[in-house]
């Protein structure tokens, strides 16, 4: 991980405020000073920024700038009513009506990373399996041998190097930044996560990405979107030819065919086996517990066998949008399957907190994954389910402040697909947990003859779990993932769902792997 406060070129080119007045009709308030960078945060704030003071959900950034000033900050860029408070300072001020939606073209000019003047983005948008293909494509552009970016939820990083992550897709200040970063290091291509919040909050504004693709849709944060197709509507903004030159999307489901019917760039569509009308096909050959070979043929009858170390169909479809997204930006088939194809290791993919195994070789196997919706539930149990003789254990919360009308769903899912469901708490935020586990306890309980739990400490709940299995069984801890905290009334508090099931199955005299993924 790298020190410092994030992703910044080592190259800034500074920028007088009045040329950036000229360019967006802003009104200069103050001496005209240069800016090298720009934040929005005043944690994120360097010497010779413009920090950015706008309204937020519970106050107005203006409270803290004095903050962002003593951190380094050369000037502001607020509202008008921010800059009522900072005028009378005399410090430098650039007053826009609505300096959000201009976050991501001044940081574009401000770190030189315009359309077109940045490494090749890709980006991948849809409910589940966001962070499973950026993983994919960064590693198939590595395995090509080529300098990468990423940036998920899990983990940001650009040319091997890594740095925090907190937000699915980071603020369009950090991604310009980034993409500043990427230039500077020859980079190839970037991997990027795209959520519907972050497209509807602009934060991919002035990032062109050369090819855009799509998972699926499925009920989930609709808190913030109230139906589906405003939840789709979100999401096909990254389809328009604003924002991208080509696109790929699976079509294996109705919201998909409903996308790719509608967007007027170019579109690659693909499905299972059998599906009628999509371009590309693809097809498991070889399921083992621990990887998977599977094919991907065209309707003009290409065909591309591949290999890698995911399990599951719904990891094979995001394998195979990732494969599709590199061969419509111009990469050949042959040269993909001569690096990772038969005969070779595969693609040399790692994806932390995405049915992860974190049990030994020996006795009950136990999985973290990150999901929080009920098609997630239903994918991962059915992969596991595959593999697993015994029975299926699943621990399971959701966050809070969220979609309350899916809980009863994930739970219903969870007792149907598991023999045992232990609901515990994952990430309340600002809300009492026990009315989050009320949502998952009365979908649970619904489906008759379901041996449904109820244990909200999640240390206690792993324990419970692995207390109930032996070799040949399973248990599945679905929500935090590789997440190393718990949001508790907004305090971030240090936790890792690994080390608590690792220390869990080492106190049940379970042997634990000594090499994976750091906590």
């Amino acid at each position: 991980m790298a020190d410092g406060p994030g992703l910044r070129p080592s190259q800034q080119r500074p920028y007088l405020l009045s040329q950036l007045a000229r360019e967006w009709g802003l009104e200069l308030h103050g001496e005209d000073v240069a800016v090298s960078g720009i934040a929005l945060h005043t944690s994120a704030v360097e010497r010779g920024d413009l920090f950015v003071a706008v309204q937020g959900v519970n106050r107005h950034g203006v409270e803290v700038w004095e903050d962002a000033v003593s951190a380094g900050a050369t000037a502001i860029l607020t509202d008008v009513g921010g800059a009522s408070t900072v005028s009378e300072k005399a410090f430098p001020v650039l007053v826009a009506r609505d300096p959000r939606s201009l976050l991501g073209a001044v940081a574009a000019r401000i770190y030189g990373t315009g359309a077109g003047f940045h490494p090749p983005v890709f980006s991948v948008t849809g409910t589940n399996g966001k962070t499973s293909t950026a993983f994919l494509l960064e590693a198939l552009m590595r395995g090509l041998g080529w300098k990468t970016a990423l940036s998920t939820t899990a983990e940001r990083r650009v040319d091997g190097v890594a740095y925090p992550s907190t937000l699915t897709t980071p603020e369009a200040p950090d991604i310009h930044a980034m993409l500043a970063c990427a230039t500077e290091a020859g980079v190839s291509g970037v991997a990027i996560e795209v959520s519907a919040q972050a497209l509807s909050k602009n934060r991919l504004q002035g990032v062109m990405s050369a090819v855009a693709g799509f998972t699926n849709l499925s009920h989930d944060h609709l808190e913030d979107f109230g139906n589906m197709d405003t939840y789709l509507a979100a999401k096909a903004a990254l389809f328009g030819a604003d924002m991208a030159h080509h696109c790929v999307i699976c079509v294996d489901g109705i919201w998909g065919e409903t996308l790719a019917s509608n967007v007027k760039i170019p579109v690659t569509t693909f499905a299972k086996a059998g599906h009628p009308g999509a371009s590309w096909h693809y097809e498991m050959l070889e399921q083992q517990e621990l990887s998977t070979r599977w094919s991907i043929t065209s309707s003009e009858g290409k065909t591309m066998t591949l290999h890698a170390p995911i399990v599951g169909e719904h990891m094979v479809s995001n394998a195979t949008l990732a494969i599709l997204m590199l061969v419509e930006s111009g990469v050949s088939m042959d040269a993909i399957s001569d690096a990772m194809g038969p005969g070779t290791e595969g693609i040399p993919v790692a994806i932390p907190g995405r049915i992860e195994r974190v049990s030994g070789e020996h006795g009950p196997k136990v999985f973290v994954d990150a999901g929080r919706s009920a098609d997630a539930y239903e994918q991962t149990l059915t992969t596991i389910r595959g593999f697993t003789t015994g029975i299926v254990v699943m621990v399971c919360g959701t966050s809070g402040n969220r979609d309350v009308t899916k809980r009863p769903i994930m739970g219903a899912t969870a007792a149907r697909l598991a023999d045992v469901v232990i609901i515990t708490d994952d990430d309340p935020r600002r809300e009492d947990p026990a009315i989050i586990r009320a949502g998952l306890l009365e979908g649970a309980r619904s489906v008759p003859g379901a041996q449904v739990h109820e244990i909200p400490d999640p240390s206690a709940a792993i324990r419970y779990a692995i207390d109930l299995v032996a070799p040949g069984d399973s248990v599945l801890w679905s929500g935090p993932g590789s997440q190393s905290y718990r949001d508790i009334m907004g305090e971030k508090v240090p936790y890792s769902a690994r080390t608590e099931a690792r220390v869990a199955l080492a106190d049940a005299g379970w042997p634990v792997p000594e090499k994976g993924f750091t906590s």
